[in-house]
């Protein structure tokens, strides 16, 4: 919850309860999008 409060902001936007589900599932889409781009990739050698 504080990385998301800290990247999107510590309040909602939308006034609709409808909406603010909505904003929250983009929200945590960005957010794991960006935490992805930001891991290693693995691979298994030998």
């Amino acid at each position: 919850m504080m990385r998301y409060k800290q990247l999107i902001g510590r309040s909602l936007r939308a006034r609709s309860l409808p909406a603010q589900k909505v904003e929250a599932a983009v929200g945590c889409k960005v957010m794991n999008i960006m935490t992805s781009l930001g891991l290693p990739i693995s691979r298994k050698t030998a």
